[in-house]
């Protein structure tokens, strides 16, 4: 059995996004030489995420209304976890529900998708490097 591990390191110049990263993940299935296996794709920071959805823009603005409304970033002072100079408790809980990540079988040498399927990376406190990992196991 093979293995292999990628990183993809992000700068998000503002507080959220939402990026498609299956590109990045396409190649590193490329790069394994994998035909047959599974694909995890994970974020090493707790406040940044990893899915699977539609590259669709209204489905994205509706992501960032529909997480503002569940853990809105202001008032900053009603989390507790802010009271330890953090501002990022919301982006915890936008990660929680979004989720840490995602494993996709590799059929053929080719992530095996349903329609309208892409990987992206979700990050609720940007402004910093982050990493995701991409690791690769099969044969």
């Amino acid at each position: 059995m093979k293995s292999y591990r990628k990183e993809l390191w992000f700068n998000v110049p503002t507080r959220r996004a939402f990026i498609n990263i299956t590109p990045q993940v396409e190649e590193a299935v490329r790069e394994s030489g994998v035909k047959e296996g599974l694909c995890l794709v994970n974020a090493m920071h707790i406040t940044a995420s990893v899915f699977i959805n539609d590259d669709e823009p209204g489905l994205h603005h509706d992501f960032e209304e529909w997480l503002e409304q569940l853990a809105p970033h202001e008032p900053i002072s009603r989390y507790r976890h802010n009271l330890t100079g953090e501002d990022n408790a919301d982006a915890h809980l936008k990660r929680t529900i979004m989720g840490r990540e995602v494993v996709v079988a590799i059929t053929n040498g080719k992530l095996d998708f349903g329609p309208w399927e892409q990987i992206f990376y979700g990050e609720f406190d940007g402004r910093r490097r982050k990493r995701v990992l991409i690791k690769i196991i099969g044969e």
